[in-house]
């Protein structure tokens, strides 16, 4: 251990009371408040360089003592001291640890070099000199933390000249610190999902897991110990094998990595872009991926490489590959199989087996297919339609639908005529109303599962009021025959009347009240 620096006047007091006083080394240790060994080891220094008296013979001034005393100080600096860099960027690699490079230190310098724990002491206080997002140490290819930017960059639309702001989405590696931007129209769902697509290409590769704020995007609550993830954006997650462990609410350090990058994008990238003006964010992308690779390039202010040197030595050679197959955007959502065995996309219904009635399935939804899970098994597959109407798979059908063939405005108005005379005038002006017959099937197969409840007779009553009445949506006629006004005589409405024109559940005609 070296010697703790002491006075010259201490020094001289050491050997007064050693050679003048003829004290012990436990009494003058005690009278100078300092350690015995600390006395021990000035006294066996003066018995090498032959003082055993006092005073001083007179060519031991305080020149020499202080010249020979301090040899034993200036042989301990001679203990090599590590290069804390390259020990903070050696931790980085998933196998190395603090011991094994101090072992390795040792084996290099053995007749020089400090003990494990003045090592760990003054890497700890090296550490303490970096900011908060370089001191912690983050394995390679371990970690991908993401975030957006606070400002935002401005777009001109040049035939209105109105500005649109763009989204200044931020990702950075935690080993190396190469980072990624782009510009974005929005922080939603879609473009939070695709920024991730097109940051692992630009990284040719993905990490063992992100690290996003706790976004709305990503997160459909957040919660310190239990965030619930977005199923969109894990689905594409798990295409990519990569896994999600989301920053924690009022935790700085989890985001301290991010927020340095994002800070750096705002100085480095946006800073330099605040004279500039562009027309579309394709232009806009395209110079913050130019200024992007100066930013990368660029030596880092408390450690000799640059990021991309980092990159290249650290976090790319520990990059997962990417996928074979590349990644469509598929939305995620929980769907609810209605009495016909269909389920609503964007007002276009699909086809799920009959059995599935009323069950709530997980849509996945993506530019070219709709496939439907019920408890993680593939239930239905459909080419994904942009149009209002219906796609029904024959195998979805009960046997009886199966028998028709399919449903059309015929088969249905057949199936009406033999429920009563009311019942058919009734489905025939829904079909005909209705600028896609399809549109009404669902109605009509809604009439169907009245029947089955009231039976023919009261369905023929209930919608000959209807039709008097002007009701002409399946609420309206269900609402009738729960309240049993089929039963009760029909009493003409004046014309003149402007109630008669009403369409609306909760608006009562004068013969209600008889």
């Amino acid at each position: 251990m070296p010697t703790p620096t002491i006075t010259m006047r201490k020094l001289k007091e050491i050997l007064r009371l050693k050679y003048g006083a003829e004290l012990t080394h436990r009494q003058i240790a005690r009278s100078l408040a300092i350690s015995p060994s600390v006395v021990s080891r000035y006294a066996n220094r003066a018995a090498q360089l032959g003082i055993t008296q006092w005073p001083l013979p007179a060519h031991w001034n305080d020149a020499t003592l202080k010249r020979e005393f301090l040899k034993t100080k200036v042989q301990l600096r001679k203990y090599t001291l590590p290069d804390w860099a390259e020990v903070h960027k050696a931790l980085s690699a998933k196998t190395v640890t603090l011991q094994l490079l101090w072992e390795e230190y040792a084996e290099r310098h053995p007749g020089g070099h400090y003990s494990y724990n003045h090592y760990c002491r003054l890497y700890k206080a090296w550490t303490k000199t970096l900011s908060l997002s370089m001191r912690q140490v983050h394995k390679a290819g371990e970690k991908l933390f993401i975030d957006y930017c606070g400002p935002t960059l401005p777009v001109i639309n040049p035939d209105t000249g109105e500005y649109r702001q763009a989204q200044v989405f931020v990702a950075t590696l935690g080993a190396s610190s190469y980072t990624y931007a782009e510009a974005t129209w929005s922080q939603t769902l879609e473009d939070w999902v695709m920024s991730h697509v097109r940051c692992f290409d630009y990284l040719g590769g993905t990490p063992v897991m992100v690290v996003p704020d706790n976004l709305k995007s990503s997160t459909s609550r957040a919660c310190r110990y239990d965030p619930d993830i977005n199923p969109t954006y894990q689905q594409m997650l798990a295409h990519y094998q990569v896994a999600v462990i989301p920053a924690r609410p009022a935790k700085p350090k989890d985001k301290a990595k991010v927020e340095s990058a994002v800070q750096v994008v705002e100085r480095w990238i946006m800073g330099k872009l605040r004279y500039e003006t562009f027309f579309t964010l394709q232009a806009l992308n395209q110079r913050i991926t130019e200024l992007l690779e100066n930013l990368n390039q660029k030596p880092m202010q408390k450690r000799k490489d640059s990021r991309k040197a980092l990159f290249e030595q650290l976090d790319k050679p520990a990059l997962n590959p990417l996928p074979q197959q590349s990644y469509q955007y598929t939305q995620v959502k929980k769907v609810r199989v209605h009495v016909d065995y269909h389920i609503d996309i964007d007002r276009h219904y699909y086809s799920v087996p009959y059995q599935l009635m009323r069950e709530h399935l997980e849509a996945h939804i993506s530019n070219e297919l709709v496939t439907l899970y019920h408890h993680g098994e593939v239930v239905a597959i459909h080419p994904r339609q942009r149009h209002s109407g219906y796609s029904t798979q024959e195998k979805h059908m009960p046997a009886a639908h199966r028998h028709q063939g399919k449903w059309t405005p015929e088969s249905l108005i057949e199936w009406a005529s033999m429920a009563g005379e009311h019942v058919k005038a009734y489905v025939t002006h829904i079909l005909e109303t209705r600028s896609h017959p399809e549109q009404g099937y669902r109605y009509v197969l809604g009439v169907m599962g009245l029947y089955k409840r009231y039976g023919y007779a009261r369905l023929d009553k209930a919608c000959q009021r209807a039709q008097a009445m002007g009701i002409y949506r399946l609420k309206g006629l269900k609402s009738i025959l729960e309240k049993g006004l089929d039963k009760h005589a029909i009493v003409p409405t004046p014309a003149s009347d402007p109630l008669a024109e009403l369409d609306h559940d909760n608006v009562r005609g004068s013969h209600y009240y008889h």
